[in-house]
């Protein structure tokens, strides 16, 4: 099976073509979360953040379907589309610099910035922030907590994970996410003790993002990712968006801001009306095949 490998401020991810008649039989119809188990594993296997499907779509260019490195499926992800579509526009699957990406979360649009014949930047929307308990999900079990989600957005949750407490912002950029602001610098805060916790806190029935982010400038955020299914990241899309809407909801920050990750930096813009954009840099790592059961 061939794949292609991209990586977008060092979050990387596995490539496939599942387009009929592309589609490979071992990855329909259970195959694909057996198939990232095996295929992000950066030991045994070709090593990843996520295993990314490109499909047909009946309303949009293309699908994107995505899974995590512990087989499940994620319902969107920044950084995963931003590969996508230099993925999509350098193997000439489409003809077009605007791209309209089905994801499960909905339709997303991605414009891609060329350098030559080679995608050097894409700019993705990521669809407009979403604060209602529900709509995130996070579970509301006291009258105090469900006082205080009444007054939505919820940007002050107290929140105990591991005897660790923490003041969260909550929102959903197709899937959830939760930031917690801190006055430290991010690389002393203990994400591989705390990121599990926060993660499958009771309060969140399918799990959630979290994010721990320091206010630098109006204009610039650093900050790290433990990601759901997947653990502390490099990069994260979604989070990066996630952390700059909070951000602004909390007066940090204005309508663009840099948000500095481990991997490199992403620009978020929101004018908190319409949808979050997240522009940054995407490569192609290298492409190769991989051996499937029978081949």
């Amino acid at each position: 099976m061939k794949f292609s490998k991209f990586q977008a401020t060092g979050n990387d991810f596995i490539l496939v073509d599942a387009r009929a008649p592309f589609c490979h039989p071992d990855l329909e119809p259970f195959a694909p979360c057996q198939l990232a188990l095996t295929m992000c594993d950066r030991h045994f296997g070709v090593g990843a953040d996520g295993l990314i499907l490109v499909q047909n779509s009946s309303y949009c260019d293309l699908k994107m379907r995505i899974f995590n490195p512990d087989g499940s499926e994620a319902e969107t992800c920044g950084n995963g589309l931003r590969c996508l579509a230099k993925y999509a526009i350098e193997k000439g699957i489409v003809s077009t610099t605007n791209l309209r990406i089905e994801t499960l979360s909905g339709m997303r649009q991605a414009k891609a910035y060329m350098l030559g014949n080679k995608v050097s930047r894409v700019e993705v929307s990521m669809g407009t922030p979403q604060f209602q308990p529900e709509q995130i999900p996070v579970t509301l079990t006291t009258d105090a907590v469900a006082s205080e989600a009444k007054q939505s957005p919820v940007i002050t949750y107290q929140l105990t994970a591991n005897s660790y407490q923490l003041s969260v912002s909550l929102l959903s950029m197709g899937n959830p996410h939760a930031v917690s602001f801190v006055s430290e610098p991010v690389a002393s805060f203990p994400l591989d003790e705390i990121g599990p916790k926060v993660e499958r806190h009771p309060l969140f029935p399918q799990r959630t993002n979290f994010e721990i982010a320091r206010v630098l400038t109006r204009g610039e955020i650093e900050a790290r990712v433990w990601e759901r299914g997947v653990g502390e990241t490099l990069a994260c899309g979604s989070g990066a968006c996630a952390i700059a809407v909070a951000a602004q909801l909390h007066n940090y920050v204005g309508d663009i801001v840099d948000i500095i990750l481990p991997g490199g930096t992403l620009t978020i813009s929101w004018d908190r009306v319409g949808e979050v954009l997240l522009t940054g840099p995407v490569e192609e790592v290298f492409t190769g095949e991989y051996l499937t059961k029978g081949e």
